[in-house]
């Protein structure tokens, strides 16, 4: 066990299928790690009901809402934006949500995301809930539309873009999120090495971005993040746990089981 204390893992789809089979056990394995909550991310509608559903059955879990940057769609942008406001109390986060020109290539595709985001920037002020935000291949121009549409409580999760780009965001307050596969990244080390401790999270992206490459991860390797936060830092683990601690608690609050 990591701490005493509670940690969050702030960005994972405990929604997916993959954890149909087990979902139980792995809620065990994250509790028995030293999580106290988990922030269960969606991709589209069927994801936004679904966490709601599973945050119902377990008070572990703290369901968001939000539409995957790659579904470029004002309709279902337009639909999500409806739902979160109608379960605006049951919400954590808008998320994920962001930019993706991995993936999205074309210019004109690269601007109506951009507007789907500006769409969820609007919703995340007027509802004063956190984003989670996704900009894979896109850090330095999602930090750029966040501020210019003036984006305060934000967390970039999984962040594959330099220290150099995230300085900004830093600057604005924004809080950057570390995976599990930080072991096997050189971009992520570095990353935590140039931005301050006061800025981390962490998350596993369950199933994707666990320590070992091609397996599925899951909510109890937030532990390796922390490991991994203390050894680049040069510092205990649980003074990086704590940090990550009270970094949460700033942006989220403080969250912890319901009662069931």
């Amino acid at each position: 066990m990591i701490s005493a204390h509670k940690i969050v893992d702030t960005h994972t789809h405990i929604c997916d299928s993959s954890f149909d089979p087990d979902r139980m056990d792995v809620l065990e394995r994250a509790a028995e790690a030293g999580v106290g909550a988990i922030i269960a991310l969606g991709e589209d509608m069927p994801d936004a009901r679904r966490n709601i559903e599973l945050a119902d059955r377990h008070p572990i879990i703290h369901p968001a809402a939000g539409l995957y940057p790659t579904i470029l769609d004002l309709n279902q942008a337009q639909q999500m934006q409806l739902f979160v406001r109608k379960e605006r109390s049951k919400l954590v986060a808008i998320g994920e949500v962001g930019l993706d020109f991995w993936v999205v290539k074309e210019a004109p595709q690269k601007e109506l995301q951009k507007e789907i985001l500006k769409g969820f920037i609007s919703l995340s002020k007027e509802l004063d809930l956190p984003l989670n935000i996704h900009s894979r291949s896109a850090g330095r121009h999602a930090v750029a539309l966040l501020l210019e549409n003036g984006a305060s409580r934000v967390q970039m999760h999984a962040f594959d873009g330099k220290a150099s780009a995230a300085l900004p965001a830093v600057e604005a307050g924004y809080y950057f999120s570390i995976p599990p596969s930080v072991i096997r990244s050189r971009q992520k080390q570095k990353l935590v090495k140039h931005l301050p401790l006061s800025c981390l999270l962490v998350e596993t992206d369950s199933p994707v971005l666990g320590p070992e490459p091609n397996k599925r991860n899951e909510p109890a390797n937030v532990a390796v993040s922390i490991e991994a936060i203390a050894e680049i830092k040069g510092i205990r683990q649980e003074m990086a746990a704590e940090s990550v601690i009270e970094n949460t608690r700033l942006l989220y609050g403080n969250l912890r089981p319901r009662a069931s």
